[in-house]
């Protein structure tokens, strides 16, 4: 990862791809403090280059709502999952592909806070 930010930039989208990669290995060893720390950084950088409602920005943010559930932060995990599902949905409409996948972590989330 750290070649290839010196050599392509932090905010190249092979390096904000590697980034990913790692974080989500972090997250399946548990090591959350380190994805976090990488999906923050990869958020922020496609928010700053693709904009807040690109889907590779909606798509790290759902990650992070991802690890922050893990993490049994629900209120953070929520308020992140519900900003991604405004955001998809005003683009592309209630009925989008897409929408349909965050109901479904939306149940998930739901079912988690009930444990």
């Amino acid at each position: 990862m750290n070649a290839s930010k010196t050599k392509l930039g932090s905010d190249h989208p092979d390096t904000l791809t590697t980034m990913a990669n790692l974080a989500s290995t972090y997250r399946n060893q548990r090591r959350w403090d380190e994805a976090e720390k990488l999906q923050m950084d990869m958020m922020n950088a496609y928010k700053i280059k693709l904009g807040s409602d690109h889907p590779s920005t909606l798509s790290s943010m759902s990650n992070l709502a991802l690890t922050y559930m893990y993490q049994g932060r629900w209120d953070e995990a929520k308020k992140l999952q519900m900003d991604v599902r405004n955001a998809r949905e005003a683009k592309l409409g209630s009925m989008g592909p897409i929408v349909g996948h965050i109901l479904q972590l939306e149940i998930t989330f739901f079912i988690a806070s009930l444990a």
